[in-house]
C-alpha cells in the first residue's frame, strides 16, 4: 500500500542560526490552531527541535536521518509518521545542503526534500543585506537542479523600508516570497550546551513561546500561498514503515518468549528527553507493556518492571536531584544486579556509573562521569563485539555521539561497541542484562535490537520494582 500525497513542504535555510525552528515551529503552531492536523518531523538526529514540534502540533516529532535509518528507509519513515495528517512540516538541520562529514549530500535537508518529493521554502537570515538577498538564494536555487526551491520566508527583516527594498531584489530571481518576519526577541527559545533547552524542562514557558512564534507566522507569512505549495507535490510511490512488519523477521520477540508482555520501563522527564518515536512502537509491536517513568520524581521502578530502557538528555544539569532520589537509584541497581535487560544511551550510561561531577549515581558500571569544555559530536559506525541483551556478535549499527561529559575508564572489560568510524575503539559496557554507551541509535534501522531486549525481559522473573 502507498501512502498517498500527503501535502508537505521542507523548511530549510543557507546556514545554522538563521531560524529555521523558529519559522518551522511557528509554521506548524499557525496551521494547527487553523484547524489543521499536522504531522511535524525533523532531518538528522536532533531530539530536542521535535519536542517543541511535538507541542505546536499535539503529534509526536519524528526524526528523517539518512545516515541513521538509511536512505531507503526515509520515506517510509515520513509515511508511517504522516499517517492521518492534513499537512506535513520537515525542518531541515543546518544549511540546505550541508549533511554527513565526507559522505556528499548523505543525511543533508536537500537529500531528504528530494526523497520525500517536496518543495523546500528556504529561511533566510536578511538583517544584514539588502540586494544581495536575491543573489543567495539565486545560489541555492540553482547548485542542484533536483532540489525544488519554491519559496522564500525573509527572517530578522529591521523595517517596512528593508522589506521593501528586499521584495524588490528577489523580483528578479524568480522564487517567490512567501513572508516576511520582523526583528522580534519576544518568541526566543532558551539554549543550553547543546542547543535548545528541551520543552519538558521549561513548559509553562515553552507553551507562551509556540504561541509567540504562531501569531507572529499569521501575521508575516501567506499561510494560503504556503498551503497551496505544500498541495502541489505528487504522491509517494513508497509503502509506510510497519513496526510489526520490521519485526517480523527478527526470531526473538516477547511472543517466542515463555512469558509474554514483560513491563519495559522507560525513563522520561526533565533529566531524560531525548528519545526517538519509533522505540517505543517497536517495543510495543515486540510484547511489551511500554510505562513511562520519572528518575527526578518516582521513587521506584513501575510494578512488574523487567526490562528498562534509559535514554539521553541532560543528567548533569540535574545530579544533585538524580543522586537525592536514592530509593531509585537503589532500585535500578537492584534490577540491573538481577540480570534484567537494561539499555542505557548517553545520560542512561552517566546515570548508571558510580557518579556525575562527584554526585552519586545508580553505580552500576565502574566508572565515574564529569563534565568538560570539549563538545564530542558526530555519526559513529560500530560493530557488536559480543551477545548481549540489546544485539547479536556482529551486528552493525550507525548512531551519533552528542555530550559535553567524559566517562572514566570510557569502557569495560565487555565493551558495548566496537567504533569502526571514523576511528576504531572500543566504547561503553556489557554487564549481565546491561547495555550501556554513549552512542545514540535509532532503532529503526535495526528493530531486532527491540525484539531482542524485549525476549530478554520476558524471560525475568515477575516481581520486580
Amino acid at each position: 500500500m502507498s501512502g498517498g500525497a500527503i501535502p508537505r513542504l521542507v523548511i530549510a535555510a543557507p546556514s545554522s542560526g538563521a531560524g529555521k525552528t523558529t519559522v518551522a515551529t511557528g509554521l506548524m503552531a499557525a496551521f494547527t490552531e487553523a484547524g489543521l492536523t499536522v504531522s511535524p518531523h525533523k532531518v538528522g538526529p536532533d531530539y530536542i527541535d521535535p519536542g517543541y514540534h511535538s507541542l505546536a502540533t499535539g503529534r509526536p516529532g519524528r526524526n528523517l536521518d539518512a545516515f541513521l535509518c538509511g536512505t531507503d528507509r526515509i520515506a517510509p519513515l515520513f509515511l508511517h509518521g504522516a499517517a492521518g495528517a492534513d499537512l506535513a512540516l520537515v525542518e531541515g538541520v543546518m544549511g540546505l545542503f550541508d549533511g554527513a562529514s565526507d559522505r556528499g549530500e548523505l543525511s543533508s535537508t536537500a537529500q531528504v526534500a528530494k526523497l520525500l518529493r517536496a518543495p523546500v521554502v528556504l529561511v533566510v537570515d536578511a538583517s544584514s543585506q539588502s540586494r544581495s538577498v536575491a543573489a543567495l538564494v539565486h545560489g541555492f536555487a540553482s547548485w542542484d537542479p533536483e532540489v525544488r526551491l519554491a519559496g522564500v520566508i525573509l527572517n530578522k527583516v529591521g523595517s517596512d523600508r528593508h522589506e521593501q527594498l528586499l521584495r524588490e531584489a528577489m523580483d528578479s530571481s524568480g522564487v517567490p516570497v512567501l513572508g516576511a518576519l520582523r526583528r522580534d526577541g519576544r518568541a526566543g527559545t532558551p539554549s543550553r550546551h547543546l542547543g535548545l533547552v528541551p520543552v519538558a524542562e521549561r513548559r509553562a514557558e515553552a507553551v507562551e513561546s509556540v504561541g509567540e512564534l504562531a501569531a507572529r507566522i499569521r501575521e508575516g507569512c501567506d499561510l494560503p500561498a504556503l498551503l497551496a505549495l505544500a498541495h502541489s507535490v505528487p504522491e509517494l510511490p513508497d509503502t509506510p514503515w510497519d513496526p510489526a512488519a520490521e519485526l517480523a523477521p527478527a526470531a526473538e520477540t516477547a511472543a517466542a518468549a515463555p512469558s509474554t508482555r514483560p513491563l519495559i520501563a522507560v525513563a522520561g522527564g526533565p533529566a531524560f528527553t531525548f528519545s526517538y518515536a519509533e522505540h517505543a512502537e517497536l517495543l510495543a509491536v515486540a510484547g511489551a507493556e511500554v510505562v513511562p517513568f520519572d528518575p527526578l520524581r518516582d521513587e521506584h521502578l513501575p510494578p512488574g518492571t523487567r526490562g528498562l530502557v534509559i535514554g539521553g538528555g541532560f543528567p548533569e544539569v540535574y545530579a544533585p536531584d538524580l543522586s537525592a532520589n536514592a530509593p531509585l537509584r537503589a532500585a535500578v541497581a537492584e534490577l540491573a544486579a538481577s540480570g534484567a535487560p537494561v539499555s542505557a544511551e548517553c545520560a542512561g550510561l552517566l546515570y548508571l556509573s558510580r557518579s556525575i561531577d562527584g554526585k552519586p549515581m545508580c553505580g552500576v558500571l565502574p566508572a565515574e562521569a564529569r563534565m568538560t569544555e570539549r563538545l564530542t559530536l558526530g555519526y559513529r559506525e560500530a560493530v557488536a563485539l559480543r551477545d548481549n541483551a540489546l544485539a547479536v556478535a556482529g551486528t552493525r549499527v550507525r548512531g551519533h555521539e552528542f555530550h559535553r561529559t567524559v566517562l572514566e575508564p570510557g569502557a569495560g572489560a565487555d565493551p558495548a561497541w566496537g567504533l569502526t568510524h571514523p576511528e576504531r575503539r572500543v566504547e561503553g559496557f556489557v554487564t549481565g542484562g546491561v547495555h550501556a554507551s554513549y552512542l545514540h541509535v535509532h532503532w529503526a534501522a535495526e528493530p531486532a535490537l527491540a525484539g531482542r531486549l524485549v525476549a530478554s525481559a520476558a524471560r525475568v522473573a515477575v516481581g520486580r520494582g
